[in-house]
Protein backbone atom coordinates (compact mmCIF):
# COMPACT_ATOMS: atom_id res chain seq x y z
CA UNK A 1 0.00 0.00 0.00
CA UNK A 2 1.56 3.48 -0.86
CA UNK A 3 1.44 6.53 1.18
CA UNK A 4 -1.67 8.16 -0.44
CA UNK A 5 -3.48 4.88 0.05
CA UNK A 6 -2.57 5.08 3.44
CA UNK A 7 -3.75 8.90 3.75
CA UNK A 8 -7.18 7.87 2.18
CA UNK A 9 -7.88 5.13 4.29
CA UNK A 10 -7.09 6.57 7.58
CA UNK A 11 -8.97 10.04 6.79
CA UNK A 12 -12.05 8.03 6.80
CA UNK A 13 -12.20 8.02 10.51
CA UNK A 14 -9.01 10.84 11.46
CA UNK A 15 -10.39 13.58 13.46
CA UNK A 16 -9.09 17.23 12.22
CA UNK A 17 -8.00 18.42 15.18
CA UNK A 18 -5.27 15.25 14.73
CA UNK A 19 -4.74 17.41 11.33
CA UNK A 20 -4.34 20.49 13.33
CA UNK A 21 -1.98 19.42 15.73
CA UNK A 22 -0.09 17.72 12.72
CA UNK A 23 0.14 20.96 10.50
CA UNK A 24 0.98 23.39 13.26
CA UNK A 25 3.87 21.25 14.18
CA UNK A 26 5.06 21.18 10.56
CA UNK A 27 4.25 25.55 10.23
CA UNK A 28 5.82 26.36 13.57
CA UNK A 29 9.10 23.92 12.88
CA UNK A 30 8.71 22.10 16.36
CA UNK A 31 6.59 20.52 18.65
CA UNK A 32 7.35 23.81 21.17
CA UNK A 33 6.49 26.39 19.33
CA UNK A 34 3.63 24.23 17.85
CA UNK A 35 2.63 23.76 21.16
CA UNK A 36 2.51 27.54 22.52
CA UNK A 37 0.18 28.13 19.64
CA UNK A 38 -1.93 25.23 20.28
CA UNK A 39 -2.02 26.21 24.46
CA UNK A 40 -1.06 22.73 24.32
CA UNK A 41 1.67 21.66 26.39
CA UNK A 42 4.41 19.72 24.68
CA UNK A 43 4.39 16.59 25.70
CA UNK A 44 0.33 16.22 24.62
CA UNK A 45 1.73 17.53 21.39
CA UNK A 46 4.10 15.08 20.93
CA UNK A 47 1.71 12.21 21.92
CA UNK A 48 -0.93 12.93 19.19
CA UNK A 49 1.62 13.05 17.03
CA UNK A 50 3.02 9.33 17.84
CA UNK A 51 -0.62 8.09 17.79
CA UNK A 52 -0.97 9.66 14.30
CA UNK A 53 2.20 7.96 12.86
CA UNK A 54 0.76 4.61 14.53
CA UNK A 55 -2.66 4.38 13.24
CA UNK A 56 -1.05 5.46 9.92
CA UNK A 57 1.77 3.23 10.09
CA UNK A 58 4.57 5.25 8.90
CA UNK A 59 6.76 8.01 9.98
CA UNK A 60 5.35 11.29 9.56
CA UNK A 61 8.82 12.63 10.82
CA UNK A 62 12.39 12.44 10.33
CA UNK A 63 13.91 13.03 13.72
CA UNK A 64 17.46 14.47 14.25
CA UNK A 65 18.46 14.57 17.83
CA UNK A 66 15.53 17.53 18.88
CA UNK A 67 14.91 18.70 15.33
CA UNK A 68 12.11 17.29 13.24
CA UNK A 69 12.14 17.48 9.52
CA UNK A 70 8.38 16.37 6.94
CA UNK A 71 9.31 12.76 6.03
CA UNK A 72 7.76 11.71 2.26
CA UNK A 73 4.65 10.46 4.17
CA UNK A 74 4.23 13.39 5.94
CA UNK A 75 4.61 15.58 3.06
CA UNK A 76 1.39 13.67 1.39
CA UNK A 77 -0.58 13.86 4.83
CA UNK A 78 0.41 17.69 4.83
CA UNK A 79 -1.13 18.18 1.54
CA UNK A 80 -4.21 16.60 2.38
CA UNK A 81 -4.27 18.65 5.61
CA UNK A 82 -4.07 21.50 4.15
CA UNK A 83 -6.86 21.10 1.62
CA UNK A 84 -9.13 19.75 4.54
CA UNK A 85 -8.70 22.33 7.11
CA UNK A 86 -9.61 24.94 4.58
CA UNK A 87 -12.38 22.98 3.57
CA UNK A 88 -13.46 22.53 7.27
CA UNK A 89 -13.26 26.26 7.32
CA UNK A 90 -14.56 27.54 4.63
CA UNK A 91 -17.82 24.88 5.57
CA UNK A 92 -17.81 26.60 9.33
CA UNK A 93 -18.06 30.24 7.38
CA UNK A 94 -20.53 29.30 5.28
CA UNK A 95 -22.64 28.06 7.66
CA UNK A 96 -22.07 31.10 9.80
CA UNK A 97 -22.17 33.39 7.13
CA UNK A 98 -25.82 34.47 6.11
CA UNK A 99 -25.66 35.14 2.62
CA UNK A 100 -26.84 32.99 -0.08
CA UNK A 101 -24.96 30.68 -1.68
CA UNK A 102 -24.54 27.07 -3.35
CA UNK A 103 -27.44 25.64 -5.29
CA UNK A 104 -31.06 26.25 -5.07
CA UNK A 105 -33.06 23.43 -6.80
CA UNK A 106 -36.12 25.01 -7.66
CA UNK A 107 -39.62 23.44 -9.03
CA UNK A 108 -42.39 25.19 -10.02
CA UNK A 109 -45.93 24.83 -12.69
CA UNK A 110 -45.03 25.61 -16.62
CA UNK A 111 -47.93 28.26 -16.09
CA UNK A 112 -45.34 29.98 -12.95
CA UNK A 113 -42.27 29.25 -14.70
CA UNK A 114 -43.12 30.65 -17.93
CA UNK A 115 -45.01 34.24 -17.13
CA UNK A 116 -44.27 34.54 -13.46
CA UNK A 117 -40.70 33.53 -12.81
CA UNK A 118 -38.39 35.18 -15.55
CA UNK A 119 -38.51 38.57 -13.85
CA UNK A 120 -38.62 36.80 -10.66
CA UNK A 121 -35.27 34.72 -11.15
CA UNK A 122 -33.53 37.63 -13.14
CA UNK A 123 -34.41 39.40 -9.62
CA UNK A 124 -32.92 36.66 -7.44
CA UNK A 125 -29.79 36.31 -9.55
CA UNK A 126 -29.07 40.26 -9.31
CA UNK A 127 -28.88 40.38 -5.70
CA UNK A 128 -27.51 36.47 -5.18
CA UNK A 129 -24.86 36.13 -7.76
CA UNK A 130 -23.10 33.09 -5.41
CA UNK A 131 -26.69 30.97 -6.21
CA UNK A 132 -26.79 28.69 -8.72
CA UNK A 133 -30.46 28.53 -9.78
CA UNK A 134 -31.81 25.02 -11.42
CA UNK A 135 -35.29 25.08 -12.01
CA UNK A 136 -37.54 22.08 -12.95
CA UNK A 137 -41.09 22.37 -14.21
CA UNK A 138 -44.18 19.45 -12.83
CA UNK A 139 -47.31 19.25 -11.21
CA UNK A 140 -48.26 20.23 -8.26
CA UNK A 141 -47.76 16.20 -7.07
CA UNK A 142 -44.81 15.86 -8.63
CA UNK A 143 -43.16 18.51 -7.43
CA UNK A 144 -44.06 18.50 -3.97
CA UNK A 145 -42.97 14.65 -3.80
CA UNK A 146 -39.60 15.99 -4.48
CA UNK A 147 -39.22 18.08 -2.26
CA UNK A 148 -39.63 15.74 0.30
CA UNK A 149 -37.46 13.42 -0.87
CA UNK A 150 -34.75 16.35 -0.95
CA UNK A 151 -34.60 16.72 -4.93
CA UNK A 152 -36.01 20.15 -4.86
CA UNK A 153 -35.75 22.73 -2.17
CA UNK A 154 -38.31 24.57 -2.95
CA UNK A 155 -41.38 24.54 -5.42
CA UNK A 156 -43.94 26.89 -6.12
CA UNK A 157 -47.27 25.12 -6.61
CA UNK A 158 -51.21 25.92 -6.40
CA UNK A 159 -53.22 25.21 -3.66
CA UNK A 160 -54.37 23.27 -2.12
CA UNK A 161 -51.48 22.25 -0.27
CA UNK A 162 -50.73 19.67 2.66
CA UNK A 163 -50.03 21.69 5.69
CA UNK A 164 -48.18 18.71 7.90
CA UNK A 165 -45.00 18.25 5.50
CA UNK A 166 -44.38 21.50 4.45
CA UNK A 167 -43.65 24.97 5.55
CA UNK A 168 -45.15 27.93 3.02
CA UNK A 169 -45.54 31.39 1.89
CA UNK A 170 -47.91 33.01 -0.66
CA UNK A 171 -46.40 33.64 -3.96
CA UNK A 172 -48.62 35.14 -7.00
CA UNK A 173 -52.28 35.36 -6.76
CA UNK A 174 -53.73 34.27 -10.35
CA UNK A 175 -57.21 35.51 -11.88
CA UNK A 176 -58.39 32.40 -13.19
CA UNK A 177 -60.50 32.77 -16.85
CA UNK A 178 -62.08 30.25 -19.68
CA UNK A 179 -60.53 30.75 -22.76
CA UNK A 180 -61.92 29.61 -26.54
CA UNK A 181 -61.91 30.91 -29.87
CA UNK A 182 -62.04 34.33 -30.71
CA UNK A 183 -65.82 34.27 -32.32
CA UNK A 184 -67.69 32.48 -29.02
CA UNK A 185 -70.11 33.55 -27.76
CA UNK A 186 -70.25 34.79 -23.84
CA UNK A 187 -69.66 31.66 -21.34
CA UNK A 188 -71.91 31.92 -18.22
CA UNK A 189 -72.72 28.24 -17.78
CA UNK A 190 -71.49 24.95 -19.28
CA UNK A 191 -74.93 25.01 -21.31
CA UNK A 192 -73.15 27.89 -23.25
CA UNK A 193 -70.53 25.98 -24.83
CA UNK A 194 -70.28 25.55 -28.30
CA UNK A 195 -68.21 21.92 -27.75
CA UNK A 196 -67.49 20.24 -24.30
CA UNK A 197 -64.44 18.90 -25.42
CA UNK A 198 -61.80 20.44 -22.25
CA UNK A 199 -58.15 21.36 -23.49
CA UNK A 200 -55.94 20.54 -20.48
CA UNK A 201 -52.46 19.11 -19.23
CA UNK A 202 -52.53 15.86 -17.75
CA UNK A 203 -54.22 14.33 -14.50
CA UNK A 204 -52.28 16.55 -11.37
CA UNK A 205 -52.86 19.58 -13.30
CA UNK A 206 -54.77 21.86 -10.64
CA UNK A 207 -56.25 24.08 -13.39
CA UNK A 208 -57.44 20.78 -15.08
CA UNK A 209 -58.66 20.10 -11.92
CA UNK A 210 -60.55 23.19 -11.34
CA UNK A 211 -62.31 22.57 -14.80
CA UNK A 212 -63.65 19.59 -14.31
CA UNK A 213 -65.33 20.73 -10.92
CA UNK A 214 -66.58 24.31 -12.78
CA UNK A 215 -68.72 21.72 -15.40
CA UNK A 216 -69.45 19.33 -11.51
CA UNK A 217 -70.84 22.09 -10.57
CA UNK A 218 -73.40 22.48 -13.06
CA UNK A 219 -74.20 18.79 -12.92
CA UNK A 220 -72.24 18.43 -16.49
CA UNK A 221 -69.62 16.02 -17.71
CA UNK A 222 -66.94 17.28 -20.31
CA UNK A 223 -67.64 14.99 -23.46
CA UNK A 224 -64.06 14.38 -23.69
CA UNK A 225 -60.27 15.40 -23.28
CA UNK A 226 -57.63 16.57 -25.25
CA UNK A 227 -54.34 16.58 -23.43
CA UNK A 228 -51.32 19.13 -24.22
CA UNK A 229 -48.00 19.27 -23.05
CA UNK A 230 -47.68 23.05 -23.30
CA UNK A 231 -49.94 25.96 -22.87
CA UNK A 232 -48.97 27.75 -26.58
CA UNK A 233 -50.04 24.04 -27.34
CA UNK A 234 -53.36 24.44 -25.74
CA UNK A 235 -54.10 27.90 -26.89
CA UNK A 236 -53.50 27.34 -30.26
CA UNK A 237 -55.68 24.06 -30.40
CA UNK A 238 -58.61 26.76 -28.30
CA UNK A 239 -57.64 29.37 -31.20
CA UNK A 240 -58.83 26.50 -33.58
CA UNK A 241 -61.90 26.26 -31.89
CA UNK A 242 -61.13 22.48 -30.54
CA UNK A 243 -62.45 22.76 -26.80
CA UNK A 244 -62.27 25.09 -23.69
CA UNK A 245 -59.20 25.59 -21.23
CA UNK A 246 -59.04 26.86 -18.13
CA UNK A 247 -55.75 28.80 -17.14
CA UNK A 248 -54.31 31.90 -15.52
CA UNK A 249 -55.06 35.71 -17.51
CA UNK A 250 -51.27 36.05 -17.18
CA UNK A 251 -50.55 33.25 -19.39
CA UNK A 252 -52.59 34.18 -22.15
CA UNK A 253 -50.92 38.13 -22.02
CA UNK A 254 -47.77 35.79 -23.29
CA UNK A 255 -49.43 34.12 -26.54
CA UNK A 256 -48.65 35.83 -29.71
CA UNK A 257 -52.40 35.06 -31.34
CA UNK A 258 -54.03 36.25 -28.37
CA UNK A 259 -56.30 38.77 -30.64
CA UNK A 260 -57.56 34.64 -31.84
CA UNK A 261 -59.21 34.36 -28.36
CA UNK A 262 -61.99 34.84 -26.41
CA UNK A 263 -61.30 34.91 -23.00
CA UNK A 264 -64.54 34.44 -20.32
CA UNK A 265 -64.35 35.58 -16.94
CA UNK A 266 -65.82 32.92 -13.75
CA UNK A 267 -67.75 34.01 -11.15
CA UNK A 268 -66.48 35.56 -7.89
CA UNK A 269 -65.42 32.49 -5.43
CA UNK A 270 -64.70 30.44 -8.51
CA UNK A 271 -61.65 33.07 -10.19
CA UNK A 272 -58.88 33.11 -7.83
CA UNK A 273 -55.81 30.92 -7.30
CA UNK A 274 -53.30 31.06 -4.94
CA UNK A 275 -49.57 30.00 -6.16
CA UNK A 276 -47.46 29.20 -3.04
CA UNK A 277 -43.77 28.68 -2.34
CA UNK A 278 -43.67 25.27 -0.23
CA UNK A 279 -40.30 23.63 1.47
CA UNK A 280 -39.87 20.95 4.01
CA UNK A 281 -40.72 22.14 7.26
CA UNK A 282 -37.64 22.99 8.88
CA UNK A 283 -35.67 23.19 6.45
CA UNK A 284 -35.42 26.94 5.55
CA UNK A 285 -32.10 27.81 4.00
CA UNK A 286 -30.66 31.53 3.16
CA UNK A 287 -31.35 31.31 -0.07
CA UNK A 288 -35.46 30.21 0.36
CA UNK A 289 -35.02 33.17 2.73
CA UNK A 290 -33.46 34.96 -0.36
CA UNK A 291 -36.75 33.97 -2.60
CA UNK A 292 -39.22 34.81 0.17
CA UNK A 293 -38.17 38.23 0.29
CA UNK A 294 -38.56 38.31 -3.61
CA UNK A 295 -41.62 36.83 -4.22
CA UNK A 296 -43.30 39.36 -0.70
CA UNK A 297 -42.15 42.28 -2.09
CA UNK A 298 -44.08 41.17 -5.68
CA UNK A 299 -47.20 39.68 -4.32
CA UNK A 300 -47.53 43.29 -1.92
CA UNK A 301 -47.45 45.44 -5.34
CA UNK A 302 -49.45 42.93 -7.05
CA UNK A 303 -52.21 42.75 -4.47
CA UNK A 304 -51.87 46.69 -4.48
CA UNK A 305 -52.75 47.34 -8.32
CA UNK A 306 -55.20 44.41 -8.21
CA UNK A 307 -57.25 46.36 -5.37
CA UNK A 308 -56.31 49.61 -7.08
CA UNK A 309 -58.01 48.22 -10.22
CA UNK A 310 -60.77 46.86 -8.63
CA UNK A 311 -61.82 50.30 -6.98
CA UNK A 312 -62.17 51.76 -10.38
CA UNK A 313 -64.31 49.89 -11.83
Amino acid sequence: MNYNELVILYLRTMELSDLRVFQAVVRAGGVTKAAARLHRVPSNVTTRVRQLEDELGVPLFLREGRRLQLSPAGKVLLDYADRLLDLAREAREALQDASPRGLLALGAMESTAAVRLPATLSEYHRRHPDVELELRTGNPQELAAAVLAGDLEAALVAEPVADAPFDKVPAFDEEMVLVTREDHAPIRSAKDLSTRTMLAFEPGCPHRRRLEEWFARQGQMAGRVIEMSSYHALLGCAAAGMGVALMPRSVIAAFPNAECLSVHPLPPGQNRAQTVLIWRKGARSSRINALVEILAASHTTSNSARRKSTSKR
